[in-house]
C-alpha cells in the first residue's frame, strides 16, 4: 500500500507557508530544502509543519486545494496554533 501526502511547508524567510502534494514525502521535502523547486527556492530555509496521508491521489489533490483555499489556511492555522505561536 502507497499513501499520497499532503504537505505543508513554513518559510523561515517569510512565515508563509507552501502546499503541495506528493508520493514521496521524504524525497519532496529534501528537494525543497536544497532549493530544486522555483517556488521555494528564493523563500529557503523551509520546514516541514505538516502532512497527512491518504490512499489516493484525488483525496490528496481535494484535500490540497482546500489547504490553499482561505477557509483552508484559516484551519491550518488554527490546527498549528501551538506550533506556530511565536512565528505569528
Amino acid at each position: 500500500m502507497s499513501f499520497w501526502y499532503v504537505y505543508v511547508l513554513r518559510s523561515e524567510r517569510d512565515n508563509k507557508f507552501y502546499i503541495g502534494n506528493t508520493n514521496n514525502l521524504k524525497r519532496r521535502v529534501s528537494e525543497h530544502q536544497k532549493g530544486k523547486n522555483t517556488s521555494t527556492s528564493k523563500r529557503l530555509p523551509v520546514e516541514l509543519v505538516y502532512f497527512e496521508g491518504h490512499l489516493s491521489k484525488e483525496d490528496a489533490i481535494r484535500r490540497e486545494k482546500y489547504f490553499k483555499s482561505a477557509k483552508g489556511k484559516t484551519t491550518l492555522r488554527q490546527m498549528l496554533r501551538e506550533s506556530l505561536k511565536n512565528d505569528y
